[in-house]
């Protein structure tokens, strides 16, 4: 069985959260770095935190915006810096310049129009009918967050015998090659898709040298995957509790809205604590917030074009943040929604 990636894309991938077993870091689009396993002293020498004044250039001039969004985008005390990465971290082994928000507007990524304004999720594999989070759930949380209609696609089987998978040699169960699930997706993307985002619960791996990989998107080519098998559920047989259930939510929302982030153009952030960093494993990936700091929401309200955006998103998401059972991250929100409207964040 062949064990080589065949990506056919001409354009950067980002790996997202990747494996948890540090290696080597040489992929499409990501420099090679060697990778510790965290029980080595921490020698950081790829990444520094971004003062407070690189910070701001991110975010970039808002004098000419009007008064609401000049709050929006205002770290005030809601926002926090990222944290110098411990060792094993994602920003202790990838060495990742930043994308400031002048950056990616200059980089022209992909934009809504009348012809491809739609999201969709394809279901990869065979899904058990109590698949927690449900692709309704994951629905919901997508249309919030991005403010478009979400449509679930039916099931498609990894029967194929042309997607290269293999069995990890620490779990025992098969993962699927990443690279072949997005050539497949490529080829099958409808013709109103801003762009379709697979859901699998198999687990991935993006090169034979990788433990394995939460999920993986082009910048370019509108299509990406992620896997929920590490989330709580699939690589055990034991029922979750209502608490891993909960967890299981937020982890899948996460990774969901990670991986379309990358389909709308923005790379990962190093400025603060935000849904767009870097996770080389579930802890760390635990510790990083459902919301995108002002830097990459500052791109998303541009991407998006509509002056009403962040009040409305806002709004809504914290209304679906209600209702799938994320209470921080509603509350969160309101506070925001508080800050933008002439308030007290802190209240």
């Amino acid at each position: 069985m062949p064990q080589r990636p065949r990506l056919r894309f001409a354009t950067v991938l980002i790996v997202v959260l990747a494996a948890a077993i540090p290696i080597t870091a040489a992929f499409v689009g990501l420099p090679a770095y060697l990778g510790g396993d965290g029980a080595v002293e921490h020698t950081n020498t790829l990444f520094s935190v971004p003062p407070e004044r690189a910070r701001l250039r991110a975010i970039g001039p808002t004098d000419d915006l009007e008064a609401g969004l000049q709050r929006a985008f205002d770290p005030a005390e809601d926002f926090q810096p990222v944290a110098d990465p411990q060792p094993g971290y994602w920003l202790a082994e990838h060495g990742e310049p930043g994308q400031t928000f002048e950056q990616y507007v200059a980089s022209e990524p992909h934009r809504p129009d009348q012809q491809r304004n739609r999201l969709y999720i394809l279901p990869l594999g065979e899904f058990d009918p109590n698949h927690k989070p449900s692709l309704a759930d994951l629905q919901l949380c997508a249309e919030a967050f991005f403010q478009m209609e979400v449509r679930v696609l039916p099931p498609v089987k990894l029967d194929d015998p042309a997607l290269t998978n293999r069995i990890n040699r620490h779990t025992g169960k098969r993962q699927y090659l990443t690279g072949d699930l997005l050539e497949m997706m490529r080829q099958q993307l409808p013709e109103d898709a801003y762009c379709m985002l697979g859901l699998t619960p198999e687990d991935l791996y993006p090169k034979e040298e990788w433990n394995f990989v939460f999920g993986m998107a082009s910048l370019r080519d509108r299509v990406g995957v992620f896997s929920s098998a590490r989330k709580g559920g699939s690589l055990t047989d034991n029922p979750p509790s209502a608490q891993q259930e909960s967890l299981t939510m937020r982890r899948n929302c996460r990774t969901l809205l990670h991986e379309t982030g990358h389909m709308f153009g923005m790379q990962h952030c190093i400025y603060f604590s935000c849904l767009m960093n870097g996770s080389n494993h579930l802890e760390e990936a635990d510790s990083q917030p459902l919301h995108l700091c002002p830097v990459c929401l500052r791109k998303l309200h541009w991407n998006r074009g509509d002056p009403g955006f962040v009040t409305r998103r806002y709004r809504q998401l914290e209304q679906a943040y209600k209702t799938l059972g994320l209470d921080d991250e509603a509350a969160w929100i309101a506070r925001r929604e508080a800050r933008i409207a002439g308030g007290n964040s802190s209240e």
